[in-house]
Order: C-alpha cells, then sequence, then structure tokens
C-alpha cells in the first residue's frame, strides 16, 4: 500500500483546482468550434460501438486443452 499523498501532491491538486475554478471567470469566452468539429467524438464512439458488438474473427485462434 502506498503512504498516501504527499505536501507536494497535494499543493499539486490544490493549485489545478484553484486554476480550474479562476481560469474560466477570467478569460474571455471562447467561440464555439465548427460543426465537423462537433462530430468528431460521435464518429469515434461510433466506431467504438462499432467494433465492440461486430462478431470477432478468433474462433480459429482459441485453443481448448482438455485432461
Amino acid at each position: 500500500m502506498g503512504r498516501g499523498f504527499t505536501l507536494g501532491t497535494v499543493f499539486i491538486m490544490a493549485a489545478l483546482t484553484a486554476s480550474m475554478v479562476v481560469l474560466p471567470l477570467v478569460l474571455p469566452p471562447l467561440p464555439p468550434p465548427p460543426l465537423a468539429l462537433l462530430f468528431f467524438p460521435v464518429g469515434i464512439m461510433a466506431a467504438l460501438m462499432l467494433l465492440a458488438f461486430s462478431p470477432s474473427q478468433a474462433s480459429g485462434n482459441v485453443v481448448v486443452y482438455s485432461s
């Protein structure tokens, strides 16, 4: 088991948390991305779903031992 968080890691996590809270309030809002970029994660998810539910071709590679 680990010893837990050191002082350095707690400081880094606190600094990241503070920057995630403060930076959106300070920086100006960004313009929306182009429509093609919005469909990019949807395409990745569709490809992963297709790969997950497509039948595998591993039936010839399966070895079964019997004793």
